[in-house]
């Protein structure tokens, strides 16, 4: 469970995140001297950060998995391992950040959201090598702990884990001020997962005539915000809460910068159940080329046909606003694909109906054929 700290730990205040005990006091040896200075008066508040962790608890629960041992509160958290599921298990590891998307979020005051971003991106990492995520560690460092608020950034890093299906074994909350302002923050995490020895994906698994499956993203995700914010609130002088009609249903351009991100995790998993996955590529920083490229052995190429798909209306508005080329652009954003997956021909079909059975929205978005380890992005967009 979150602790605080540089606010205080699970143990390091009198009350602790765990009980009401004092375990010891101590003096300062000098009986009847006035004291002057206290962690308050520096900008820590302990009590605010034990009132964010009971905040949280009931969320954090609710990702509990069997192996989850013990209760909040310890100082690490403990998970036990089924080693009786795997002849070779593996653990698999990321840990990430979601990056200026949110300035966005603090912005706006909104502050559930951005939790999911940050699973969404340690998550699909793991389970981009096969790995099925256990469990993820966050970490919050703010200028000053609101609880309210470091709740509602918790809430979202716990639904985050329930739709990964991973559990939220511990994590950290860090007050520091004169370092951040009082309505800064920012969060990164760290997953763990595991995977049989055999059943690792890598590159070597792809062959010439595999099938290249697009899945559909939620957005922008939670890359190029740098960026977005540059084009579209900098030089575009664009305001957040300007209702953009090419978004639909009244959407604000704030309200389309916060999508969460997709989490893939599960659905990753139940595909590679069904079919015969070759690889995954977690399309991030890098968009499609960078990503794809990473999961293509030295004797192949993959083909990718932007004619499968068309974008969301976010990557058109950006690309306007800033006169920005293809090149920087697929470079930059997802381009409306989260998740690659490099199936054999044979089972294109099955992992087309697996994912759409799944509710995922994916396409066939080309193939794998003889070259050097490179991704020929071919086509055109359809618009409009």
């Amino acid at each position: 469970m979150t602790h605080v700290s540089e606010r205080s730990g699970a143990g390091s205040s009198p009350t602790g995140a765990g009980g009401d005990r004092q375990p010891w006091t101590a003096g300062t040896g000098r009986p009847g001297r006035k004291r002057t200075v206290s962690y308050a008066d520096a900008g820590v508040s302990i009590e605010a950060g034990d009132r964010a962790v009971e905040l949280l608890k009931s969320k954090v629960r609710e990702t509990r998995r069997p192996e989850v041992m013990g209760d909040l509160g310890g100082f690490a958290g403990l998970f036990r391992l089924d080693t009786a599921k795997y002849k070779n298990p593996i653990l698999a590891s990321s840990t990430d950040g979601v990056g200026t998307k949110l300035v966005i979020a603090q912005q706006l005051d909104i502050h559930d959201t951005v939790g999911i971003d940050l699973v969404a991106m340690v998550v699909d990492d793991l389970v981009a090598c096969g790995a099925e995520p256990l469990f993820l560690l966050d970490y919050i460092a703010t200028g000053e702990v609101v609880p309210d608020k470091v709740a509602e950034i918790g809430a979202g890093i716990a639904d985050g884990c329930r739709y990964a299906g991973c559990a939220l074994l511990g994590g950290e909350t860090a007050e520091h001020p004169g370092v951040l302002r009082p309505d800064e923050y920012d969060i990164s995490a760290t997953g763990v997962g595991v995977v049989e020895e055999s059943d690792i994906l890598s590159s070597e698994r792809v062959e010439v005539g595999d099938v290249v499956i697009a899945m559909r993203s939620s957005g922008l995700h939670s890359n190029g915000y740098s960026l977005v914010r540059h084009v579209l609130l900098g030089a575009g002088r664009m305001r957040l809460d300007v209702v953009i009609e090419d978004f639909g249903r009244q959407r604000t351009l704030g309200e389309e910068l916060l999508t969460p991100t997709k989490i893939y995790a599960q659905d990753c998993l139940k595909l590679i159940a069904e079919a015969e996955v070759r690889a995954l590529a977690h399309v991030t920083g890098g968009g499609i080329p960078g990503n794809l490229v990473r999961i293509l052995p030295e004797h192949v190429d993959a083909i990718v046909d932007r004619a499968t798909w068309k974008p969301q209306p976010i990557f058109d508005l950006i690309q306007s606003k800033g006169r920005i080329e293809d090149p920087e652009m697929e470079a930059t954003f997802n381009m409306g694909v989260g998740m690659f997956a490099i199936v054999s021909a044979e089972d294109a079909d099955r992992a087309l109906a697996t994912l759409t059975g799944r509710g995922v929205d994916a396409w066939q978005a080309g193939e794998v054929i003889e070259g050097t380890g490179n991704v020929q992005i071919i086509g055109q967009h359809t618009r409009g």
